[in-house]
């Protein structure tokens, strides 16, 4: 399929540039306005309390980063090479030519960055931004300014910049222990999936032991535009480390930023930054996660669970029906965190923060009645909420999200049928592969065990869309059809997803989070077994329930698995050998 330049979203003629910026200009002035309001009555002991709670130890003997070490062409190369070819308005030439002939300009370029590096300055034309307004759901209306948000289009230059800084920043992280444990956003083997796998659990194992979970997904107002640049450099500098001309680095990339807005080929005025951290940008969301790094710490001296993703915080506690000290402590900790969040520039939305209660459906409902509230925030009337792209429901029985993705699904499969004749079989499959397998795939570990019922509906789509591929007719057996695609049957591909993600948790390329939910087993006694690779798998009392966790079925599923599978000694290589197991497990009747 020959790749087409990408289509930039429509914005309606209607909305000019010097209107996206008025409003996004204004939005973040109303919210800083507000919190200033706000701040002063808060008490010193209040905030001071607060502080306390969030404050992160650190030894004396931490190390520092006190400077950027330079970079080689290899380095440089490797760098250039592996990044995404789009280009920006400001770049005086195509991305794709400048990738083509930079071996004729590397000298330049490489003198720049090191320049940078050593010297503690960034650019001034590195801290331009082209502002492009993105519809933050496809279903909403674009007519209306708030329905978007401001994603910053930087210069490929700059933005390699910042890839080199991120590299050396993510080593001195790692290397001191940094990183927030529970903060799955933009770090290299987490993922939204692995934050839920984490998440639900706790909730299933909560529920297995007949405790109901109040589940809380707070929400912030332009959390990445809101940040206070002073705050940030303190927090760099005393929590994690940096120092002399890398600290310098980060003011000097904080200061004297400017951003214009482009809609439909016209540029609005060019206004300054004061605040925040360009949503688009390389180093933008690492920043925004050391930004939000003691917030842990005062969720945790609540005894709360946690787990954050970027912005998006959920907090959840597993109780029994008549501990109300337990929701005093949730109080209790929400109180806090919008008290944290306040003197450090970010505001709590309460109306599009949602609560649900999960558990046992008698003792919900009697919680339900008893709880109105927490700390201001309304208890969810309705029995899902969208955590992360997924519907979760009360039972964690995953219908809503199920229906949900079956009928977008089948949406862009109709889509697809009507043009399906002038596709060739493989563009036909890259875009069945692009809107239909990958709404299938999405977090589909957390599907394991669910009843064949409903699991059903995923593969009527998945079936549908490999006789529109093949060009079928729906009266033929499907079984064959999957076979000559090389398809896993739904089941299978959800046992897939578990027992990749236990292989790169045992070989230390999963979080810790889901590497803690799995133990190696060991034998007493000297037996065959010993060397086998297997995995202890958890006694539960319900099978319905516990047994759906993914701390009992990736045991039951990797121990399953045949010697040579468990012993691939590469990511590629278990693949391989695990697709061709299941493969023949799905269809060893028709073979």
């Amino acid at each position: 399929m020959t790749q087409l330049p990408m289509l930039e979203p429509h914005v309606p003629v209607s909305l000019s540039s010097d209107d996206f910026l008025t409003f996004f200009d204004s939005k973040i002035s109303n919210i800083r306005h507000k919190l200033n309001q706000v701040i002063p009555t808060i008490s010193p002991e209040q905030a001071e309390a607060v502080e306390m709670e969030a404050s992160i130890e650190t030894s004396v003997t931490s190390v520092t980063l006190d400077c950027f070490t330079i970079v080689d062409q290899t380095e440089r190369t490797s760098i250039i090479t592996s990044s995404k070819s789009s280009t920006c308005l400001l770049d005086p030439i195509p991305t794709r030519l400048f990738k083509e002939t930079f071996p004729l300009i590397n000298d330049p370029i490489l003198t720049m960055i090191n320049a940078s590096l050593e010297t503690g300055y960034v650019p001034q034309s590195f801290k331009y931004a082209v502002v492009k307004p993105l519809l933050k759901k496809p279903s909403l209306d674009p007519s209306i300014l708030a329905n978007y948000r401001p994603i910053s289009n930087l210069p490929f230059i700059s933005k390699i910049l910042e890839r080199v800084v991120v590299k050396q920043l993510n080593c001195h992280l790692q290397d001191n222990s940094h990183f927030e444990d529970f903060q799955s956003g933009f770090r290299p083997h987490h993922s939204t999936e692995t934050a839920l796998v984490r998440v639900s659990n706790d909730l299933l194992l909560a529920s297995e032991k007949g405790l109901l979970s109040i589940l809380v997904l707070l929400d912030l107002s332009a959390a990445f535009d809101t940040i206070d640049h002073g705050i940030l450099l303190h927090r760099l500098e005393q929590d994690i480390g940096i120092r002399g001309s890398a600290l310098q680095w980060f003011k000097s990339y904080l200061s004297d930023r400017y951003q214009f807005v482009n809609v439909n080929g016209h540029s609005s005025q060019c206004t300054r930054v004061n605040y925040g951290v360009p949503q688009g940008s390389v180093l933008g969301p690492i920043l925004f996660t050391l930004y939000m790094l003691p917030l842990g710490n005062i969720i945790r001296k609540h005894s709360i669970n946690f787990h954050c993703y970027a912005d998006d915080t959920q907090l959840y506690l597993s109780m029994k029906p008549d501990q109300n000290d337990q929701i005093e402590k949730l109080n209790a900790c929400i109180s806090d965190i919008k008290t944290w969040m306040t003197i450090n520039y970010l505001l709590l939305n309460p109306e599009k923060t949602e609560v649900i209660i999960l558990g046992p459906k008698n003792l919900r409902d009697a919680l339900s009645a008893q709880i109105v509230s927490l700390d201001g925030i309304s208890i969810a009337p309705n029995s899902t909420v969208r955590n992360l792209g997924v519907l979760l429901d009360q039972d964690l029985s995953f219908k809503a999200h199920i229906s949900q993705a079956c009928r977008t699904a089948f949406f862009h499969l109709r889509n697809i049928a009507k043009i399906r004749n002038i596709l060739s079989k493989s563009d036909a499959e890259k875009l069945i592969h692009a809107f239909v397998t990958s709404r299938l795939d999405y977090c589909n570990s957390l599907l394991a065990a669910c009843p064949k019922s409903s699991l059903r509906s995923l593969q009527l789509v998945q079936n549908a869309a490999a006789r529109l591929l093949a060009g079928t007719s729906r009266r033929d057996h499907i079984t064959p059809v999957l076979v000559s695609l090389h398809w896993l049957p739904v089941d299978s591909r959800i046992k897939f997803k578990i027992l990749l993600l236990t292989y790169k948790a045992l070989h230390g390329m999963a979080p810790s989070y889901i590497k803690d939910l799995i133990v190696p087993y060991q034998p007493i006694r000297t037996l065959r077994s010993q060397n086998a690779g297997l995995l202890v798998v958890p006694r539960i009392s319900k099978s319905t329930v516990g047994g759906r966790a993914f701390s009992h079925q990736a045991p039951v599923l990797w121990n399953k698995l045949p010697a040579h599978g468990r012993e691939a000694d590469s990511v590629s290589t278990f693949k391989a050998r695990l697709k061709t197991f299941l493969f023949g497990q799905a269809y060893c009747q028709t073979s």
